[in-house]
């Protein structure tokens, strides 16, 4: 067993379930639905079906970081078993949390300096950001120690690809993240954008299909243009989605007749309430090991 802890941030959005399984300690991100504020611990206080009826019925949600000293709390509780840490945490192109990860862990640094309290940028999110965390348990439980595995997960990260698309924009635009006059044209038409995550683990746009079912085809023929091996592809593959299970479970379709050699089936999580906070229902995100992100 590894002398130190892998951790992560529930915006991971794989399951409780998962995480333990894997050994992998996670901290939670929080939410505001309607003035009452609730973690975000992977549908366990409150179900992704009730999560985004709610929204849908008008819910106000709102999200937050994990605060310096609440990644203290997380961290502490490793350090005063006499383990040091490498933590990941969600992108820095849509969160301020790495920053304030390494603020504690440089804070605890001086209450520890026997310790190590390693913390990346994953420039990865939702079930990307798991997909990560599942390889790098992979590579610990192979043997791997905590300086060579942080090194790994730094100089792999940008391998990992994120592609999403939606077909219901409406909190895209209560977000700010879609104008009103593109949204309602968007919604008119039937678009539904086909977005995916740059180098700098920032979501950017990239195309604008209709009707969603050629998007569906669009971000299945994405990963045969760049997983490695091409359609060859013999590592995992992860899709999360909000409220859409029959979208995500038609693009898990089309992944495993067109990928023979998938490791294992391709598993299919939820997006967690931060994230979903943002996109709302009807978002589906496809996630695979490929050819570097290069902006």
């Amino acid at each position: 067993m590894a002398n130190y802890v892998l951790s992560c941030c529930s915006t991971a959005d794989l399951s409780h379930e998962h995480f333990t399984s894997r050994d992998i300690a996670y901290v939670c991100f929080h939410y505001t639905m309607d003035g009452v504020e609730r973690p975000d611990d992977l549908g366990r206080s409150m179900s992704f079906d009730d999560f985004y009826a709610a929204m849908v019925a008008g819910a106000d949600t709102k999200t937050s970081q994990v605060s310096a000293g609440e990644y203290m709390d997380h961290f502490e509780k490793f350090l005063k078993e006499g383990k040091d840490i490498l933590h990941l945490t969600l992108s820095s192109g849509i969160s301020g949390s790495h920053t304030s990860a390494k603020m504690a862990a440089q804070m605890l640094s001086e209450k520890y300096p026997d310790r190590k309290i390693i913390v990346v940028d994953s420039l990865a999110a939702s079930s990307g950001f798991g997909l990560l965390m599942d390889k790098l348990a992979d590579l610990r439980d192979e043997g791997m120690g905590i300086d060579e595995l942080a090194k790994w997960a730094e100089d792999n990260r940008l391998n990992l690809h994120h592609w999403f698309f939606s077909s219901d924009l409406t909190f895209y635009i209560k977000g700010g993240r879609v104008s009103k006059t593109a949204g309602a044209i968007g919604g008119l038409l039937g678009i539904c954008p086909l977005l995916n995550m740059d180098n700098l683990g920032r979501l950017i746009p990239r195309e604008k299909i209709r009707p969603k079912k050629r998007v569906i085809n669009r971000i299945a023929e994405m990963m045969k243009l760049h997983a490695n091996d091409l359609t060859n592809y013999s590592g995992k593959c992860y899709i999360s989605h909000s409220a859409c299970f029959e979208d995500a479970r038609a693009v898990a379709d089309l992944v495993e007749a067109a990928f023979p050699n998938l490791n294992g089936k391709v598993v299919i999580n939820n997006i967690g309430t931060t994230i979903g906070s943002h996109t709302g229902p009807g978002t589906v995100a496809l996630f695979f090991w490929g050819d570097t992100r290069i902006d």
